[in-house]
């Protein structure tokens, strides 16, 4: 059987949202949406691989249009498959992708090609029949696990929102099956934020834990404040208090923070990661790494991520990655991460689970749908479907 990918297909769709963090507010933000067509057949219907790159970055049709997509279709086929030749070998097509770029300077390049790589993992499960997370735990020798935990990722800063109002929201993810839930920090007085902190402690009570994040707003100074003040609270994690690259800000701050910290969302490289472990303080027994594949190469550089963090004596356990979708839920499911990000109310229709998949005890249960389990989210079908047409 010859297997080709005939098109890679991309639009780029709004995501705009009223809503703002300690950095950049969201009204005007996009994201681009690929579908990966080829000429496998199954159950009737041609094969298509779809992906999208997570919030936070535009959408990057552009590269994707201009130079990753051509160098897949223009590609020998026959490069493109696995050993057995019965189905694509995402590594291969990766490989394809990054003809003739340099190392280094990532920018936005890793996340057209996080993007594309989310639709071809997505095709060669599909190819295979089996669920991505299945595939995955095969090709890697360990069990899977359908049981994944999730968090609640909200509390932004809107135009008007009374601490009455977050705390109704966060009251929102409780009554949803939600036992961590998260919020915004760094954009606004340090003593406001910290009247929201309180709101929402008083409001959840003993029921679930309280993570909280700057998205990387501070300088060295203000984070140590933010420290000082949140070590007063018994919270889940300090999310990303500085710049992303600044090690040596994130290593300081253990001297400040004895507990758990988490960074890592805006770091695009295995290379990048090694460093952060190198250099940046983090501490394998209670800190948290948040990489997300979608923004940083795929799942075919995340492997390589995890490969790092194993030579470090790092568990992947200690990865709850960013973004909220379905890929690093089946990453999660498959080699054992701690859990995944989850935007309820936000971001839609990208975020979130298939139909009929309920939270239970802050965990969800992975449905067994081919591939990445698209499908099985209508609202989201019903935007990547036409892509197919």
């Amino acid at each position: 059987m010859s297997i080709r990918i005939l098109e890679v297909r991309e639009v780029t769709k709004p995501i705009s949202s009223p809503i703002r963090n300690a950095y950049i507010d969201f009204t005007k933000m996009t994201s681009s949406l690929v579908a990966v067509v080829t000429d496998v057949v199954r159950n009737g219907q041609r094969v298509v691989g779809y992906g999208f790159n997570s919030n936070g970055r535009y959408g990057q049709g552009g590269l994707i249009r201009e130079r990753f997509a051509n160098r897949i279709v223009e590609a020998d086929p026959k490069s493109l498959l696995d050993a057995s030749g019965d189905n694509l070998d995402p590594h291969r097509v990766w490989a394809a992708m990054m003809t003739n770029e340099k190392p280094g300077g990532h920018g936005e390049r890793s996340v057209a090609v996080g993007t594309i790589d989310m639709a071809i993992w997505d095709a060669t499960a599909k190819i295979a029949g089996k669920p991505l997370f299945r595939l995955l735990a095969e090709r890697h020798g360990v069990k899977p696990n359908p049981n994944v935990f999730v968090y609640a990722a909200g509390g932004y800063y809107y135009p008007g929102k009374e601490n009455s109002a977050l705390c109704a929201e966060m009251r929102g993810y409780l009554d949803r099956g939600y036992n961590v839930v998260k919020m915004k920090i760094g954009g606004a007085p340090i003593e406001v934020d910290r009247q929201r902190i309180e709101a929402v402690l008083n409001e959840i009570g003993s029921k679930a834990r309280l993570a909280v994040d700057a998205n990387g707003r501070f300088d060295l100074d203000t984070a140590i404040a933010y420290a000082k003040m949140l070590r007063e609270y018994p919270l889940f994690w300090y999310e990303e208090a500085g710049d992303p690259l600044d090690y040596h800000l994130q290593a300081t701050l253990t001297d400040y923070y004895p507990g758990s910290m988490a960074t890592g969302e805006n770091l695009f490289s295995h290379q990048d990661a090694r460093n952060l472990i190198r250099y940046g303080g983090m501490r394998s027994d209670r800190d948290y790494l948040q990489f997300d594949c979608a923004l940083s190469y795929g799942l075919v550089e995340y492997e390589r991520t995890l490969e790092v963090l194993s030579t470090y004596g790092w568990s992947p356990s200690r990865c709850i990655p960013h973004g909220g979708h379905q890929m690093s839920l089946n990453i999660a499911a498959g080699l054992g991460l701690g859990g995944n990000e989850s935007y309820p109310d936000l971001f839609q229709p990208y975020g979130g689970f298939p139909d009929g998949v309920k939270v239970v005890d802050g965990h969800i249960t992975m449905p067994d749908l081919p591939g990445i389990g698209f499908e099985g989210k209508s609202d989201l079908y019903a935007e990547m479907s036409k892509l197919a047409v």
